[in-house]
């Protein structure tokens, strides 16, 4: 884990060198001052060497001088440091998580994502630029500050390191006790976002069932969980720090009382312990920042270790190495006997021996109960999801050894609950081509029959659609959806569901730019309203997890099983 994290410094070594010898130089200067208020007190001073002592004091206004041009590299670029790195993470963990299958995201809440996007790698990076460079400010003035305290005397430096191992023995046992509330309080972090995000983004059925004192219990106990977690933190961090402080005090009673009695005894001069109290000065800040180092690494490493978690997870949907581009000529698509499961590990399936094949070019129609698994049949076709057994093919070749780019390029979707980015129609559009110009757009929006509606619009194609489309209406955002399938320009088209929840008008709107869009390409359509799929070349109905019946509208109602059934009972509702 440690040679991952050492990694994101590489390209920026000319930063990280440039902090450490900043902190390296105002350290070490730090560490002249005593010696120089020694001399002062020792030579200077009695001997009234005027010239000297305008000189030191010269010397000493020099070193607050460089100290504060290294105060501020340090601060300025030490920081730029932890920005980049912050960045680079960030981007590989944002660039991972968009390779990672749908099964991921099935099991993972959103919110918990964004806590490790955010707050997590905002800890890492903190600990990235003050680790090395508090730990370099401490080892230096530490070492640095005891060379001089020994080469003054001996008998009171050594008096001075007693207190020492037992702040270190003090600080190692609590360190352990921090990383573990750390990584608590971590994981709550992650639940109050992902309860906020649950709560933001249903508010509309909140207020609808008036659900909001509701709402407001549940997040209090996310929220409780939350505070338990931060006031156990804090209980450890109270004592810790608290012991620690009084380490620190008895740091200083330590060199006074040593100092008196060895100057009571004739065994140190008065200006040596002037110098010593003025180095304690100088080896408790590093002390200081050994403390809030440890506390910081530990939530440094709990976020590190949350990151590579997540950057360790696998897509269970992969390139073979020896895959190859797809090559889509009629556009058929063939399933044999295809088993599919969400979890292969409780048996429990949701496809089981399916066999149906689609002509290239045709338009088949899959029906069935909800919850038969419609949509899960479709979503093996782009690889969403990979069968458990049996395969899925296009013009002959088994869509698990293309590549996924390939496969994907040549498929689009148009699904019942469309997703529009917050951002603007031009914007949405793109996702379809991304170097689309306006023209190609708005023949895209007039194929899908909303051109004259965004035409009329104040901004045009830059007008916003907000969060998710909920400044367009529904028939709008399908009909956006269909225009960006149009600019895509695919050879397989899945429509699935997509005019279930529209109102007569808008549905017949789809319907036609849905048939100017499948025409010439092989189309699958998913549906509930049988009305929308009788003109089907083929309709292949689902029941008890496999294909139970296939054939045109008319040889279905002939047979009068399952799809007769379903008509039935639409035409009587």
């Amino acid at each position: 884990m440690l040679k991952k994290f050492v990694a994101y410094y590489k390209p920026y070594t000319w930063l990280f060198f440039l902090d450490m010898a900043a902190a390296a130089i105002g350290s070490l200067l730090s560490i002249l001052f005593p010696m120089l208020t020694r001399e002062l007190l020792k030579t200077y001073i009695p001997e009234q060497m005027w010239t000297m002592i305008v000189t030191v004091l010269g010397a000493m206004l020099g070193i607050y001088v460089v100290q504060t041009i290294c105060s501020y590299i340090r601060i300025r670029w030490g920081h730029q440091l932890g920005v980049n790195m912050e960045g680079d993470m960030r981007q590989d963990l944002f660039a991972h998580l968009q390779r990672l299958s749908f099964g991921y995201f099935d099991k993972t809440k959103t919110g918990h994502l964004m806590s490790r996007i955010t707050n997590d790698l905002f800890m890492i990076t903190e600990v990235a630029h003050h680790a090395p460079e508090d730990l370099l400010i401490s080892v230096v003035v530490i070492i640095s500050a005891y060379s001089v305290m020994f080469a003054n005397n001996y008998r009171l430096a050594l008096i001075s390191m007693i207190p020492l191992p037992f702040m270190l023995a003090f600080g190692i046992h609590f360190g352990l006790k921090l990383r573990a509330k750390f990584r608590l309080v971590r994981s709550t972090v992650a639940d109050v976002n992902a309860a906020v995000e649950n709560s933001i983004q249903g508010v509309r059925e909140v207020q609808s069932f008036t659900s909001e004192t509701y709402e407001r219990q549940k997040f209090k106990r996310v929220t409780r969980v939350f505070q338990n977690a931060r006031s156990n933190q804090y209980k450890v961090m109270g004592r810790y720090e608290a012991i620690m402080m009084f380490f620190r005090e008895i740091y200083y009673f330590t060199v006074v009382a040593g100092g008196a009695i060895l100057i009571y005894r004739g065994l140190l001069p008065v200006y040596d312990l002037v110098a010593f109290i003025l180095y304690v000065g100088i080896v408790l800040p590093p002390i200081d920042r050994l403390i809030s180092f440890t506390e910081q690494l530990q939530q440094g490493m709990t976020a590190f270790e949350r990151f590579v978690e997540v950057m360790n997870v696998q897509s269970d949907i992969q390139d073979r190495p020896d895959a190859v581009h797809l090559a889509v000529v009629e556009g058929q698509i063939d399933f044999q006997r295809v088993r599919f499961s969400y979890d292969a590990a409780s048996g429990q399936q949701v496809l089981s021996d399916v066999n149906l094949s689609i002509p290239g070019g045709a338009t088949v129609a899959i029906v069935g109960e909800s919850g038969v698994g419609k949509s899960t049949l479709v979503s093996l076709v782009p690889r969403f999801y990979d069968p458990i057994a049996g395969a899925v093919f296009i013009d002959g070749q088994d869509v698990s050894t293309v590549t996924r780019s390939s496969l994907r390029q040549q498929i689009g979707f148009v699904q019942q609950n469309v997703f529009l980015f917050d951002g603007t129609i031009r914007e949405n559009l793109k996702y379809g081509k991304n170097d689309a110009v306006d023209d190609e757009m708005y023949e895209a929006l007039d194929k899908a029959n909303i051109g004259k509606f965004v035409r009329a619009l104040p901004n045009g194609l830059d007008t916003e659609v907000g969060e998710r489309g909920t400044r367009l209406s529904g028939g709008q955002k399908q009909r956006i959806s269909i225009a960006r399938v149009f600019l895509k320009d695919p050879k397989i088209l899945i429509f699935d569901e997509a005019t279930s929840s529209l109102d007569t008008e808008s549905e017949a709107q789809i319907q036609e730019a849905f048939k100017r869009l499948a025409q010439g390409r092989t189309a699958i359509i998913i549906a509930h309203r049988l009305t929308t799929v009788q003109e089907a070349d083929i309709i292949y109905v689902l029941a008890n997890q496999t294909v139970a019946e296939r054939g045109t509208h008319s040889e279905l109602l002939a047979m009068n099983g399952h799809y007769a059934k379903l008509h039935r009972n639409q035409t009587w509702a």
